[in-house]
């Protein structure tokens, strides 16, 4: 068995299709095909359901698929660990979820002291995200609310305010309470501690609506469709424009803080390091907010 039939593999896996793991990988289709057959052959057994629309993994094939991912991450780590350079170069895929107010100078210095490296960026909930970083998906996150776990390192980014925001300052609490929640999706910490704060004060059965991003939530807010809780430091502007007014809730569901997480066991190579200085250096200003740049 080589490790190039496990990449093959993996790849009319992923793509259910052998035409379309062949076009991918550069290969004829007849040596994708061949290759495919002699794992079979060494591994004595089928690892495909074969159709008119393609190829699925029968039980077999998702229990190799399983130990292939495994077996092709630590070959790339190894790589990593060998060329590694002073010089940072290569790819850095970070997740994100929306408000990291700090981003934008936390990408921007790095991008300018090591230009070489290719910086890509997911937004997503934190829940996701850390299931993302479990299953190295991404080499990194900028999560909030996040506890401990035996896999996974982190360090502070910053401690974060939050405020329920209305767009109606004389409304009261109970009536606020009656407002349909504009939130992210399930695994957002914001709404998790919304969600919290309202079931404490007795409200069971709150309205939910879910939304996509940040913009979308304000301007709901802003024109009166309901209710949501954010970073104070996202809308500080707003407020003083008199879009929207914040009401504090206890600290209890209102301090939150954010940090950035990686997979404990991945090695750290000198542009992931050079990537978590970047951050410990900026949580170590206290920069203007970037208000309204969302």
């Amino acid at each position: 068995m080589e490790i190039k039939d496990l990449l093959i593999f993996q790849n009319v896996a992923h793509h259910g299709s052998i035409s379309k793991a062949a076009d991918e990988l550069c290969y004829v289709q007849s040596h994708v095909t061949s290759r495919i057959k002699s794992l079979e052959s060494h591994l004595q057994t089928e690892l495909f359901h074969r159709h008119s629309r393609g190829t699925t993994l029968n039980s077999e094939g998702k229990k190799l698929l399983n130990y292939s991912e495994k077996i092709l991450l630590m070959m790339n780590e190894m790589e990593k660990a060998f060329q590694d350079s002073d010089s940072p170069s290569g790819t850095l895929e970070i997740g994100t979820v929306e408000t990291v107010i700090k981003l934008p100078i936390i990408l921007s210095a790095y991008h300018r002291n090591y230009p070489n490296v290719d910086l890509s960026l997911i937004t997503d909930v934190t829940k996701s995200l850390i299931h993302q970083i479990l299953n190295r998906k991404l080499d990194g996150a900028f999560v909030t609310a996040f506890g401990d776990h035996p896999e996974i390192e982190q360090v502070e980014v910053f401690q974060e305010k939050l405020v329920l925001i209305s767009n109606n300052e004389r409304i009261s609490f109970e009536d606020l309470k009656r407002k349909p929640l504009l939130v992210f999706s399930e695994g957002c910490s914001y709404r998790a501690n919304l969600e919290s704060w309202l079931y404490d004060e007795g409200v069971i059965n709150a309205h939910v609506m879910e939304f996509g991003t940040l913009e979308t939530i304000l301007g709901s807010v802003k024109s009166g469709l309901g209710i949501s809780l954010v970073p104070q430091s996202t809308v500080r502007q707003l407020e003083l424009d008199g879009a929207i007014h914040c009401h504090d809730i206890p600290d209890k569901y209102s301090n939150i803080s954010t940090v950035f997480i990686w997979h404990a066991e991945s090695y750290v190579t000198n542009t992931m390091a050079k990537f978590i200085e970047t951050i410990q250096d900026a949580a170590a200003v206290d920069y203007p907010p970037l208000i309204n740049e969302i």
